[in-house]
């Protein structure tokens, strides 16, 4: 009667060098995401609290902080301060919006099935996006 059984099947982690030729789904990819943008998040912490500092104690300070900006910090050139504030934009926006897709799924049990994740993550990507290349342009000074 063991003889009749089907073999059970075999899981496998995968190597961290198949990572790159693995096909993630949106939602593993949102997933991801998701974490990566917690983690620049938390390094980007006291970047982030150093702005708040400066740009609240007073108009002095505020005017060094909109220089930054402008002429840049010490050796940190203006366009590397930029693009380090627009890594914590997008980290940000996309933090939040997955959060918010993540915290829906698990309050709408409809909307849990495969195809609605997919439709889900992907729109958590693209606005996630869409919304980082608006804010970059403006600290870009595009409009």
């Amino acid at each position: 009667m063991a003889d009749e059984r089907r073999p059970r099947p075999v899981y496998r982690n995968i190597h961290v060098s198949q990572i790159v030729a693995y096909r993630l789904p949106p939602a593993g990819i949102v997933s991801i995401l998701h974490r990566v943008s917690g983690a620049l998040m938390f390094v980007l912490l006291p970047l982030v609290v150093w702005l708040l500092d400066v740009s609240l104690t007073s108009e002095v300070s505020y005017e060094r902080f909109a220089s930054a900006f402008i002429a840049g910090v010490g050796f940190v050139p203006a366009f590397l301060l930029k693009l380090v504030v627009l890594a914590l934009i997008w980290a940000y926006l996309h933090h939040l919006i997955a959060g918010v897709r993540h915290l829906w799924m698990d309050l709408s049990h409809r909307a849990v099935g495969l195809q609605q994740g997919r439709i889900s993550a992907l729109v958590a990507l693209g606005v996630s996006l869409v919304l980082t290349v608006v804010l970059g342009a403006r600290l870009f000074g595009l409009y």
